[in-house]
């Protein structure tokens, strides 16, 4: 991979982030100011929501930055595995908050494995790196 696609990935994954993260926001502001219909076991589904999808839409930001450093291969796996942890398990109780309907429930694991298993990835491809970013001669 050259230095300028993998910038143009790197960018692409903190924008990401970034439009993740205000989408995050703007959920949590409804579920701490508009909500109040919601019952609590569906308010708590949505803070939990909320509480994921901050922290993974940081995430992707965050690897997006360590694009230079981490093996562009396992790097490119990691976010894959984050993104659809985010779709799957906050998108499941995003669903359920809003709906009510519970089998949706079932999905969420499924997105919490992808979780667990992302954060592996990118474990493995900090292991695997060598210390200079990509681009420098190293």
């Amino acid at each position: 991979m050259t230095d300028a696609s993998m910038a143009t990935i790197s960018r692409g994954w903190i924008a990401s982030g970034a439009f993740s993260m205000s989408l995050a926001v703007a959920l949590g502001a409804y579920g701490a100011h508009g909500a109040h219909w919601m019952p609590d076991s569906q308010l708590s589904n949505l803070h939990t929501a909320v509480q994921y999808h901050l922290v993974h839409s940081l995430a992707l930001m965050l690897l997006g930055g360590l694009a230079a450093w981490l093996p562009g291969r396992l790097l490119a796996l990691a976010t894959a595995l984050l993104g659809s942890g985010t779709l799957l398990f906050c998108g499941s109780l995003y669903l359920y908050a809003f709906s009510g309907v519970k089998w949706l429930g079932m999905i969420t694991p499924l997105g919490g494995l992808c979780f667990i298993v992302g954060w592996l990835v990118v474990g493995v491809a900090a292991l695997r790196t060598h210390c200079k970013p990509a681009g420098t001669g190293g």
